[in-house]
């Protein structure tokens, strides 16, 4: 499995039967700023975690282009198809449903957060509530992309459930988490084997770097992996 992260939450999957595109904010990611068309090319899937711009993102563009599988809650998949994106390639879910995407199963669970769409002139489209997202593969470690959140007490039993191996974790305070909130999550909660922190750096207001996170993790700190951004790692 290879993993590239594009800035903020934005991550590419690849395995031998998938090239998944998680909450593809790519145009105006200040992290990223080389546009969609590279990191979508060939995209199988693209997985959304909730509606607000900075991780629906180019998903539009990008499910039109490719024709990609669109998996994501019942909102966002109807704003979407209401936009063109075509009926035959949506995969709708929601909290605690499991939904069948072919090579892997993407798991629906609980974010602390909210969703929604800001179009050009301030108005708010409501888009469902927020999740997490556990990706199970048949012959690889499972992944879990946290969206955007808080620490809550049912992570427990989200690891009950799952087991996730690789987690895709957002420290940047103010809007989710901040890095010592999520250092305690991932180590009271988790047995991850590897973790790869998020949605930091990307706009003034929020942490700029993962130091915090990796002060928090202590011992664990190994277990941290901060990419270079657009270059993919073997996971």
């Amino acid at each position: 499995m290879n993993l590239t992260w594009y800035g903020h939450s934005a991550f590419r999957i690849e395995t031998d039967d998938a090239k998944i595109l998680i909450d593809p904010f790519l145009t105006g990611n200040s992290s990223w700023g080389e546009g969609w068309e590279g990191p979508a090319e060939g995209v199988t899937h693209v997985l959304l975690t909730h509606g607000h711009n900075d991780h629906l993102g180019d998903a539009l563009p990008i499910l039109k282009k490719t024709g990609a599988m669109l998996v994501a809650n019942a909102e966002i998949v109807s704003y979407l198809a209401g936009k063109g994106v075509s009926q035959d390639k949506v995969n709708p879910g929601n909290h605690g449903g499991t939904v069948d995407c072919g090579s892997f199963t993407t798991t629906f669970v609980d974010a602390r957060h909210s969703s929604s769409w800001t179009n050009d002139d301030g108005s708010n489209v409501y888009l469902g509530n927020p999740n997490g997202l556990l990706l199970h593969f048949p012959d690889g470690k499972s992944v879990y992309h946290m969206g955007d959140t808080d620490i809550f007490g049912d992570m427990a039993l989200i690891n009950e459930l799952h087991q996730p191996k690789i987690g895709l974790v957002p420290i940047g305070d103010r809007f989710t988490m901040g890095g010592a909130v999520a250092a305690m999550a991932c180590q009271r909660f988790f047995a991850f084997e590897t973790i790869i922190p998020c949605h930091y750096g990307t706009f003034p207001i929020i942490d700029q770097n993962a130091d915090k996170f990796v002060e928090g993790m202590s011992d664990a700190s190994g277990k941290v992996v901060v990419p270079k951004i657009g270059e993919a790692v073997e996971i």
